[in-house]
């Protein structure tokens, strides 16, 4: 018996306001067993501290489809726009949190 994938449509609600708005130019990555923990913050040339301006928590699944869509954005926006160039980051600023 063939399975059927029925595609449905969410309709998402964005507040007019800009209360959900925040710029973050860092983000922190890690996870346990049963989640995925996004802190996405901001920092300022110069300064070593960073400010988390919003968290995100999500399941395997959901964190894994997230980064899928990451993914197929960063492939379409490069092919509109070319290719986005890394700048060589120092050693001691990445680091793979657990």
């Amino acid at each position: 018996m063939e399975e059927k994938t029925q595609i449905s449509q969410i309709k998402v609600d964005i507040p007019e306001d800009s209360s959900i708005v925040h710029y973050a130019n860092f983000a922190i990555v890690s996870h346990s067993p049963e989640e995925f923990v996004i802190d996405f913050a901001t920092i300022l040339p110069g300064k070593e501290n960073a400010r988390v301006v919003s968290r995100i928590i999500m399941t395997p699944k959901n964190f894994k489809n997230f980064v899928i869509a990451v993914n197929n954005n960063l492939k379409n926006y490069e092919n509109q726009f070319g290719e986005v160039i890394l700048a060589d980051m120092p050693k001691k600023a990445v680091r793979e949190v657990q």
